[in-house]
């Protein structure tokens, strides 16, 4: 059966890449603050970029913020997605950045929103409210999801560092449980690389899984330590979204291309040792 992550190691492996480009339109970055320079923005990145990337991460509020016309120049971004993945001949899977987390009822609405209203490919959701919230997302093995696990901001301790009665912190935990719940291939954790031991702790808490794992760059993260602590032992099991370090350079293409280049010797070099 087809499952998300085996579209997404299938385009891993057609474009050598464990890249995902951050579709992240700060509105200082924009020419105009409207939703018309937000999707021009985009849409320049995609084209720029689709050789490179093996998956494009949309965060939804930076299109929110323009109210319906936002909305619509999101879905204009994921259908540019999709027609570049049939120039190349490889899907491109879609991850909307939009972390969710509801009551299954209201969940149902938002998962309807997500892949069949704007035709993205995965979601990143909060498992806070446990698993009956996560259920509507993941009924489509087709369909993808990644759970908030350890993230990559300053202040994830506060609640994800809690030390649980079994030993555990709470942030294993999650990992555990999600690798439990992980039946249709289409379950992944976000894992901040901004947190190198946790994420060692993740990864030997759920040693299957996909990691999305931000934080590279911009927020401090160090590559190849990450990668390191991430990767599973096939090589793999781990998309690294970048944002700003590929929309602000003075030539995407060229920054998507040696950034893909730079993961790719550094796996190599693991494969060494």
């Amino acid at each position: 059966m087809e499952s998300f992550f085996s579209f997404l190691e299938k385009r891993v492996d057609d474009c050598s890449s464990l890249l995902c480009v951050g579709l992240d339109p700060h509105i200082s970055d924009l020419k105009e603050p409207t939703a018309a320079s937000t999707l021009d923005f985009c849409l320049t990145l995609v084209k720029q970029t689709a050789p490179y990337a093996a998956a494009f991460k949309p965060n939804a509020a930076f299109f929110e913020v323009f109210g319906p016309e936002g909305w619509a120049a999101l879905k204009q971004v994921i259908e540019a997605i999709d027609a570049e993945s049939k120039r190349l001949g490889s899907l491109i899977p879609v991850v909307l950045d939009a972390k969710r987390g509801d009551i299954s009822s209201t969940a149902e609405a938002y998962a309807s929103s997500a892949f069949d209203s704007l035709g993205a490919h995965c979601i990143t959701l909060s498992p806070y409210l446990g698993k009956d919230s996560i259920d509507p997302f993941i009924q489509n093995s087709e369909k993808g999801v990644f759970l908030l696990c350890k993230t990559s901001n300053p202040g994830s301790g506060d609640l994800q560092d809690i030390s649980l009665a079994d030993g555990d912190l709470l942030y294993e935990h999650v990992a555990k449980l999600a690798q439990t719940w992980n039946t249709k291939n289409n379950i992944g954790l976000v894992v901040g690389a901004t947190h190198v031991d946790a994420m060692k702790r993740v990864r030997a808490a759920a040693p299957n899984l996909w990691f999305l794992a931000p934080g590279v760059g911009a927020q401090g993260g160090e590559l190849e330590s990450a990668m390191k602590a991430g990767l599973r032992k096939d090589g793999k099991g781990m998309l690294i979204p970048i944002s700003r370090g590929i929309s602000r350079a003075a030539n995407p293409a060229k920054a998507a291309g040696e950034i893909r280049d730079e993961i790719l010797n550094i796996r190599r070099e693991m494969n060494r040792r």
